[in-house]
């Protein structure tokens, strides 16, 4: 594992001066304590650093034997996933930018009568129907989303690395998680990279002094 410039000055640090708290690394380094409380998690992670509460991040001696990815490969989408936004097909562009926007997110996903998987809308989607076009009110989202089999999705029991991976490789910016009743896909929640991003910050957490 290759540690960046500031990594390596961390942990110079603890080397020399371990036990030490994250907020005295801060200090040193002139930087905030949430500035750094990634790299003191990945470090930990890594197996560099081991750390206790009430007395501080010390020097382990070992060599690195986990990665971040390989701490993270345990984490279940079930446990950081959000409340999916959805909207029926027949709703109109219009209602759906206002729903949209009204629930803060970046994608809508559509459901059928039977609250099933069609199709999944985003910012790109609405915001290129809108260009040019007044009658907003009268296209239903069914004519612009996009459709199975073109979505890309996850189930609970994904992992968090099997999301990323997703959301990296189709550059996107959320996945609906789905459970299949054997009649179609369910919408029971969903994943972004919001979330992604708070479960890396979950880590650190864990090892806050």
């Amino acid at each position: 594992m290759e540690l960046n410039k500031r990594q390596q000055e961390i942990l110079e640090i603890v080397k020399e001066d371990g036990p030490i708290t994250g907020e005295q690394i801060a200090e040193r380094l002139r930087l905030a304590r949430a500035t750094i409380r990634p790299d003191l998690a990945i470090l930990t992670m890594a197996g560099y650093l081991d750390a206790r509460p009430r007395v501080g991040y010390f020097y382990s001696g070992k060599k690195p034997v986990q990665s971040v990815a390989d701490s993270m490969i345990g984490m279940k989408v079930r446990d950081f996933q959000s409340i999916p936004v959805v909207v029926a097909e027949h709703v109109s562009v219009y209602d759906a930018i206002c729903h949209m926007f009204l629930e803060d997110v970046g994608t809508l996903f559509v459901v059928d009568e039977s609250l099933h998987l069609t199709g999944v809308l985003s910012r790109k989607d609405l915001l290129r129907t809108s260009i040019g076009n007044t009658d907003l009110d009268k296209i239903p989202v069914h004519v612009i989303m996009t459709r199975m089999p073109n979505i890309t999705y996850c189930e609970k029991q994904d992992t968090l690395l099997q999301v990323a991976k997703k959301l990296m490789n189709k550059q996107i910016d959320s996945l609906p998680v789905v459970h299949d009743s054997g009649n179609g896909l369910e919408v029971v929640g969903r994943m972004t990279k919001t979330n992604i991003t708070a479960a890396f910050i979950s880590l650190a957490d864990d090892h806050e002094l």
